[in-house]
């Protein structure tokens, strides 16, 4: 079996490091198996999903790595689903419903006053024609229930427990009661699909082999089954990983922007700092960089992901990608300086890379070695500068540079620790902290080191 899996988002807003989670588990899976990988919009909500957020999307997939083999808008295959939905409605599975949102919120509230579970009592089967006229001189249209199979043939007015198993590739062994839920709606009273049933299709007609979401959707798997087996479709295997959340336990929405891709991105974090912390977070593995995509998947293993919500620091982020900046090597940054339009040094990269939390952080210490900065020098240290400026070596300067020189400005003044090295530093950058100056003397070079020790 080739397996083929999906990531099926909304183009509705931009997605978060909650929604790459799947993204990635799926992604990883497929490349770990020598299987495929589906981009599948799920854009039938056509007043809310736009161009816009599609593309922005596939943008944040592109910059973790995930590189989909096919792209697929739902929009595009409706006549798929209206021939399910036709398929379902000739068997006696789908049938038509007219309540409004306040009739069917007022019968759960009756049911749960009467101690009984608030499920749908198929009154949708029990229209007179006189009920049906009446309707129609309203102006009502109906929305479309899948009667599920969880009562004796013939009565579908006796609810009796009916259990849907499977083996869970993350959960284990699951079951649903499917006598617990009411038959879910498929088709909105205005006719437009809700997710379901074309998700269910689509799984079908692309062949999609393993379906790897949050656990949110655990209820939701039992019903799926049902609908696939009505429409004589093969089931896919289901695997449900725990949700990512806040420190706080808050769910993450693409409504708040929390954690957006897109705002990791232009905030300058490295891409592999977002990827290990939405797979690791909530795993047996320790929250440590990747050293890529390829060293992630690896890492996946399904009994692994704890049963519980997996709660995360956003500060993680900056953690993690501070520490795949201070890893880089300059072969691997140089293209990325170059956009910044920086003429950097490997010199200069290993000197700096230490104090950067970003490749972007590297435009803060770029004056110092190469441009003008504004030394600061404290009157009482003037006579200490001058002194120190006296003694300053003749190049060729390297890495010795420093200690040579300080050493022997000790000798002459008498200063030693925070009294010697910090008002050196100052004058020479501006700053009273920084890169190590044993690396960035010989940057700096001799004239320009004259020229701020003024």
């Amino acid at each position: 079996m080739t397996v083929t899996v999906r990531f099926a988002p909304s183009p509705t807003g931009r997605i978060h490091i909650g929604n790459v989670r799947p993204a990635l588990f799926n992604w990883l899976y497929a490349q770990k198996q020598g299987g495929s990988f589906i981009l599948r919009f799920d854009d039938t909500d056509r007043e809310r999903s736009t161009e816009e957020f599609a593309q922005s999307i596939s943008e944040d997939l592109a910059w973790l790595g995930i590189k989909p083999d096919r792209v697929e808008k739902q929009s595009e295959r409706f006549a798929l689903y209206d021939a399910a939905a036709e398929k379902l409605k000739e068997a006696g599975l789908l049938y038509p419903c007219y309540e409004t949102a306040d009739e069917l919120e007022r019968r759960r509230n009756r049911a749960r006053a009467l101690g009984k579970p608030p499920v749908y009592d198929r009154a949708g089967l029990k229209y007179t024609d006189e009920q049906l006229e009446k309707f129609k001189e309203e102006g009502r249209t109906p929305h479309w229930r899948f009667k599920l199979p969880n009562h004796p043939e013939g009565d579908p007015f006796t609810f009796q427990r009916t259990e849907v198993h499977w083996d869970d590739v993350i959960r284990g062994r699951q079951t649903v009661d499917l006598a617990s839920l009411s038959d879910p709606v498929l088709i909105r009273g205005d006719g437009t699909y809700l997710y379901t049933l074309p998700s269910i299709v689509d799984d079908a007609d692309m062949g999609v082999t393993h379906v790897i979401r949050g656990e949110d959707h655990v209820a939701n798997t039992g019903v799926q089954i049902a609908i696939f087996e009505a429409l004589g479709a093969p089931v896919p295997f289901f695997g449900h990983h725990n949700l990512l959340t806040t420190a706080s336990g808050e769910g993450l929405s693409k409504r708040s922007g929390a954690l957006s891709i897109s705002s990791l991105r232009e905030a300058g974090y490295e891409p592999m700092a977002v990827c290990s912390l939405a797979v690791l977070t909530g795993t047996s593995h320790a929250v440590e960089p990747a050293a890529n995509l390829e060293a992630l998947a690896e890492m996946i293993d399904f009994t692994g992901i704890s049963k519980s919500a997996a709660k995360f620091d956003p500060e993680d982020v900056g953690h993690l990608s501070a520490k795949i900046v201070h890893s880089l090597p300059f072969a691997e940054v140089k293209w990325r300086l170059e956009t910044l339009g920086i003429e950097a040094s490997e010199a200069f990269w290993n000197a700096v890379k230490e104090n950067c939390s970003s490749i972007k952080d590297v435009t803060e210490w770029t004056p110092i070695a190469y441009g003008q900065i504004t030394p600061v020098i404290a009157e009482e240290d003037r006579a200490f500068i001058a002194e120190a400026k006296e003694l300053l070596p003749e190049e060729p300067w390297d890495e010795t540079t420093w200690g040579t020189w300080t050493k022997a400005v000790k000798d002459k003044t008498g200063r030693k620790g925070k009294g010697l090295f910090m008002p050196l530093r100052q004058a020479l950058t501006g700053l009273s902290h920084g890169p190590d100056l044993k690396s960035m003397l010989p940057l700096i070079g001799r004239q320009k080191t004259l020229d701020r020790l003024v």
